[in-house]
């Protein structure tokens, strides 16, 4: 009989204990004891009113793919966030422009963004970059994601995080898990309008892709060759900052037989790039230098953002990282 109530009494504890760490547990989560949900969409940013459109139809579609979890936005361009936190404190400005939402006027970074989330009590959270190739940008919030998983409290329970991943940018990364030779194809097929309005002009398409200096940007010149495969047509790629740039893509421009260019930035945004390195009127804007070089140039200022397809691939890339085991 005593033995028959040591059991009972150690039962008795052990429910009252494992209630104790579902209360605990579902104070950091849903009614249903799961941790809450976030996303994060990590952009480089535009400084331009009128260029927030591209970003604002992606954060669009994938709120619309995920009606039931908080999509929130954040700038990874310290120079960008600098100019909104300006304008958020300048209300002649914002009663000039009523179409910026007060998120983008008080944009944070992706870190702050995050910290901000996990504050209120989301645990699972999902960041999702926004930009066009795994460069520099993109290493460098794949490290504070890194970061930010490494930490782990005695008590499981207050860990920060249940699950922070991180969505790979629209022309993939390198590894296994998602090949970004798939990537590159599947983003060739989103462009099919811009080169069909090039063949209707007879002109050869030119895309103006961002770039880094220090970092390799090869994975443009890939890509160039896999949309000239898909649609057989001069589609040509240049970058602001590193390889290929100007020069190799006016050499490709020349030996395709075209006199005219169709020039749109390779960007998520129309930004300042795109306004002015790009369709700019000074002596250095590819559309001045093209003009020069003796073709006929017509510069449409349109981010990849707008494009629905193209906003698609990151809902695609946001729901495989959301399939990715927990961080341990």
């Amino acid at each position: 009989m005593h033995n028959h109530c040591r059991k009972i009494v150690a039962i008795c504890l052990a429910m009252v204990l494992f209630m104790a760490a579902t209360v605990a547990n579902a104070s950091h989560g849903n009614e249903n004891g799961t941790a809450k949900k976030a996303i994060v969409l990590t952009a480089f940013g535009t400084s331009y009113p009128e260029a927030l459109v591209s970003i604002l139809s992606i954060q669009k579609t994938v709120q619309k793919a995920f009606p039931k979890i908080p999509v929130k936005l954040a700038f990874t361009s310290n120079i960008i966030r600098k100019i909104w936190i300006e304008r958020s404190q300048d209300k002649a400005w914002q009663k000039a422009h009523p179409e910026v939402p007060a998120e983008v006027l008080h944009v944070k970074t992706p870190l702050a963004t995050i910290a901000d989330l996990q504050n209120q009590g989301y645990r699972d959270i999902t960041v999702q970059s926004l930009h066009v190739f795994a460069g520099e940008e993109y290493q460098d919030t794949a490290n504070m994601v890194q970061g930010l998983r490494s930490i782990h409290a005695l008590k499981p329970r207050h860990t920060p995080f249940t699950r922070l991943e991180l969505g790979r940018p629209a022309l993939g990364m390198p590894g296994e898990a998602h090949p970004y030779k798939t990537d590159l194809a599947i983003a060739a097929k989103t462009l099919k309008a811009d080169v069909e309005q090039a063949r209707k002009m007879d002109a050869a398409l030119v895309y103006m892709g961002h770039g880094n200096d220090f970092f390799s940007t090869g994975i443009y010149a890939e890509f160039q060759t896999v949309l000239q495969k898909e649609y057989g047509w001069p589609v040509i790629i240049g970058c602001v900052e590193g390889f290929p740039g100007f020069d190799q893509a006016l050499a490709a421009l020349k030996v395709s037989g075209k006199k005219k260019v169709l020039l749109k930035p390779l960007m998520i945004v129309a930004g300042d790039h795109a306004n002015n390195d790009m369709a700019g009127d000074e002596d250095d804007a590819w559309k001045t230098m093209l003009t020069k070089a003796g073709f006929t140039v017509k510069a449409e200022l349109r981010g990849l953002g707008v494009v629905p397809e193209w906003a698609q691939l990151y809902v695609v890339h946001l729901k495989d990282a959301m399939t990715q085991k927990a961080a341990q």
